[in-house]
C-alpha cells in the first residue's frame, strides 16, 4: 500500500493520492484559469510522491496582485516585471506605457498573463 505524506497527515492508496492532488489545487486553484486546472489535475495523479512535495515550493504570482500594480504602476511595467516578463516591463517602462495606451490595456489582460506564467512555471517544474 502507497502512503503519502502531507503536513503531517499520512494519505494512503488512491484516497491520499486524490486528497493530496485535490488539497494542492483548493489552496492554489486561484493562480489558474478553470481551463488549466482540468489539465493540472491529470497531471498531478500522474506524478511521483517525491514531485509532488517539490511543488510546494513553488511561489506562484497572485493575478489580483498584478491587476493593482498594472492599476498603479503599469506605465513603468512594473506589473510586467512582477509576473516574470521583464522584456515587455522594459518596453513599458521604456515608453511610458505605450503613452499609456499599451498601460490602459494590459488592465484587461495582465490576469490571464499571470496565470499562463503560473501555469508555465508548474508545468516546467512537473517535467
Amino acid at each position: 500500500m502507497e502512503v503519502f505524506e502531507k503536513a503531517g497527515t499520512a494519505y494512503s492508496g488512491a484516497n491520499g493520492r486524490e486528497a493530496r492532488v485535490q488539497n494542492f489545487l483548493t489552496v492554489n486553484g486561484k493562480y489558474f484559469d478553470n481551463e488549466q486546472l482540468v489539465h493540472l489535475r491529470e497531471r498531478l495523479y500522474s506524478i511521483s510522491e517525491d514531485r509532488f512535495s517539490m511543488l510546494g515550493a513553488l511561489k506562484f504570482k497572485s493575478p489580483g496582485t498584478a491587476l493593482a500594480l498594472s492599476i498603479f504602476f503599469g506605465g513603468i511595467g512594473v506589473d510586467r516585471f512582477y509576473i516574470g516578463d521583464t522584456g515587455m516591463g522594459l518596453g513599458k517602462l521604456f515608453t511610458g506605457g505605450g503613452c499609456g495606451i499599451w498601460a490602459f490595456v494590459d488592465w484587461f489582460l495582465i490576469k490571464k498573463a499571470a496565470r499562463r506564467k503560473n501555469y508555465e512555471k508548474l508545468m516546467a517544474a512537473l517535467l
